[in-house]
């Protein structure tokens, strides 16, 4: 049997070439005031040429006073269609649907960031800002339905294929679906007819002012939840929009009032792959029209297994093509994929009010700079021959960029095998999903033919005869020494790497809650061990991804592990670890410390390189200890610059 995921497909009267739909998501690429700009429709034209039939453009505001973020779409007013227009030509170019999601986020509205006032069915308080929300009354529920209309003229305006309404995900169409929220004593609440009022009177404005422009419904198929709303509900909402003339329901899960919900919205990598699946499939058998489905579908046998189990009828890929544009073309011939890892730093940069990112794809949002950045097209005008020091993550993704412009390029790696920290990111639970970060540049820089010698100790005198014409120092970090009186501390990185150091049950005081202190932990909660994380900073690992982090928390508290924050530790006195939080004494019982407290940079190769005198760069960890992104970038630019005109500075 040939590809599921390759056989077109209608919705409603739209041809569909393939399988695969881009789902909504932001990116922070648009104006400060809410305009399409040529770095977004880059970014979603890139999407397109990747071979995906369909793309949902991130949700727009369809209320001046419902904005989401900084730098998201806007479309409240006629000034927006132009732009818009521009970005789905850019998209249609390559034989590929444009349909825009329109949102109002309601309660979730922020003062905070964007002084919008958050508005709900009723009284609330976002426990996500603790910002107090008004309820809607019946007139601003009219205009805000009358805003979804507007904005549906507007796309048809623009271009658009097909209309989303986003009643998911913890938006204001869900928070009146949900009893958890909706507790309206009118004929917006209680029964779930009631509750779903809103956005059925929508719909059917909608199919009135625009008969023939195809319209799609977003839903979390489960909030995930004891107090949401109960799979009958969400199925009988699914049949009266089915009804109502809804064209397809795509589906998602979860809400985003809080860190402990949101983790099921875009799912960290302890969550199964295919995570929606069995909340879909009710959904999907209750309806006749198509159905599109989400949910950690990274790899291309996952989309295929949803097709063949008959659990959806379209894919919807997020964070898969924000790390490889090209995944649906990849998908069909079975070329090599840049695998999404779940890491969610994507998500966590929009939270954060920054512009999207992908640790896998250090380039994405240059496309309007070069097309297919991270994949190089171009060869170098001089071919430099460079030697790379350091077979990691780092030095291998140099490489693979340096070799991809056409410069002749060989690794040198002091240690028997490749890798670096790659062996430790992927042995802490659930991190196998990291692999993919190794394993696809890996097999492209061989693919280009890079040289890898390993148990190489380099010398000036070695470098010199190799004759370089530049050194990329890729050397990576090592862990940071702590000096504590009365006890010589392991090192989380050597339990990681060998968790039978700390013996199963031991009371184990951990120094350092960061990505690695907790991860360390996540593993000795595996054997048994009774732990005390100490961090010196007012919070816990605040690099990590916030719904990564929630989820690993709910774990080791579930563990029962024990934090404090704003610690200092003095000394072990035998098994008695003295400690202060905020000048107040404490103490506990230990019969191990593990320290992990961050990483220097390791550069023991540096004068070996310098007493060679040939030009060199500093990369990754061994240029600044940072994330997968800040290394991941940091190599993949200077592959890229390698070679380039340059001009001396002035003495």
């Amino acid at each position: 049997m040939g590809s599921l995921l390759a056989r077109p497909g209608t919705i409603g009267t739209l041809r569909l070439k393939n399988r695969m739909i881009m789902a909504p998501m932001g990116t922070n690429f648009g104006s400060s005031d809410g305009l399409s700009t040529e770095r977004d429709r880059h970014y979603y034209a890139l999407r397109a040429e990747g071979g995906v039939a369909a793309i949902v453009t991130e949700a727009m505001a369809v209320s001046e006073g419902g904005r989401a973020h900084n730098n998201s779409l806007w479309i409240y007013h006629d000034r927006f269609i132009p732009g818009l227009a521009r970005l789905v030509a850019a998209i249609k170019a390559h034989d590929c649907l444009t349909i825009g999601q329109l949102n109002h986020r309601g309660a979730l509205l922020r003062r905070m960031v964007l002084n919008m006032e958050p508005v709900g069915p009723s009284s609330w308080r976002n426990p996500n800002t603790g910002d107090a929300v008004r309820a809607l009354d019946r007139a601003e529920i009219l205009a805000i339905q009358k805003d979804f209309v507007t904005a549906a003229r507007r796309l048809w305006q623009a271009g658009y294929d097909a209309v989303e309404l986003h009643a998911a995900n913890g938006y204001l169409f869900q928070q009146f679906l949900t009893p958890r929220i909706n507790r309206r004593a009118d004929d917006y609440g209680g029964s779930i007819a009631n509750r779903a009022r809103l956005l059925l009177e929508t719909v059917h404005r909608l199919k009135d002012a625009l008969p023939d422009f195809p319209l799609w419904v977003r839903l979390s198929c489960t909030e995930y939840c004891e107090d949401g709303y109960p799979t009958e509900d969400i199925v009988a909402v699914a049949r009266l929009l089915e009804a109502a003339g809804v064209a397809a329901l795509d589906l998602s899960g979860g809400t985003n009032e809080s860190p402990a919900l949101s983790r099921f919205c875009i799912q960290p990598p302890s969550m199964p792959r295919r995570a929606l699946e069995p909340h879909a499939r009710p959904i999907k058998a209750a309806v006749g029209i198509p159905t599109i489905l989400a949910g950690r579908i990274i790899a291309a046998e996952d989309a295929e297994g949803v097709l063949a189990a008959g659990s959806a009828d379209f894919i919807s890929l997020g964070r898969a093509l924000t790390a490889d544009a090209f995944w649906p073309r990849k998908a069909i011939t079975g070329a090599p994929i840049r695998a999404c890892i779940s890491c969610n730093v994507c998500f966590e940069r929009l939270t954060l009010e920054k512009d999207v990112a992908c640790v896998v794809n250090p380039m994405l949002g240059t496309e309007f700079e070069e097309p297919a950045l991270a994949e190089p097209r171009r060869v170098a005008a001089r071919p430099l021959r460079v030697l790379v020091l350091g077979a990691g993550v780092a030095g291998v993704e140099a490489a693979r960029m340096a070799a991809s412009c056409g410069h002749r390029v060989t690794i040198w790696e002091t240690a028997a095998r490749p890798g670096g920290q790659i062996h430790l990111a992927v042995a802490a639970p659930d991190k196998g999903e990291v692999r993919p970060v190794w394993d696809w540049r890996w097999g492209r820089m061989a693919a280009l033919g890079v040289e890898v010698r390993c148990g190489v100790d380099a010398t000036a005198a070695m470098i010199r005869d190799h004759r370089p014409d530049h050194v990329v120092v890729a050397t990576g970090a090592r862990p940071r020494p702590l000096a504590l009186e009365g006890a010589a501390p392991l090192q989380a990185w050597d339990v990681i790497a060998d968790p039978a150091l700390v013996p199963e049950g031991a009371r184990v005081a951990i120094i350092g809650g960061g990505i690695v202190g907790l991860e360390v932990a996540d593993m000795l909660a595996l054997r048994g061990c009774r732990m005390t994380v100490l961090e010196a900073l007012p919070a816990l690992a605040p690099a990590m991804a916030r719904n990564n982090r929630t989820d690993l928390l709910i774990r080791l508290r579930a563990a029962g592990t024990v934090f404090h924050t704003k610690a200092r530790v003095q000394r072990l006195a035998g098994t008695r670890l003295s400690f202060t939080v905020d000048d107040t004494p404490h103490a506990i019982e230990a019969d191990l410390v593990i320290a992990a407290i961050g990483a220097v940079a390791n550069r023991d190769m540096l004068p070996a390189v310098e007493a060679a005198g040939v030009p060199f760069t500093l990369v990754g960890d061994a240029n600044h200890p940072g994330d997968f992104l800040s290394v991941l970038r940091d190599a993949s630019m200077t592959g890229l610059a390698l070679g380039l005109p340059s001009e001396s500075l002035p003495a």
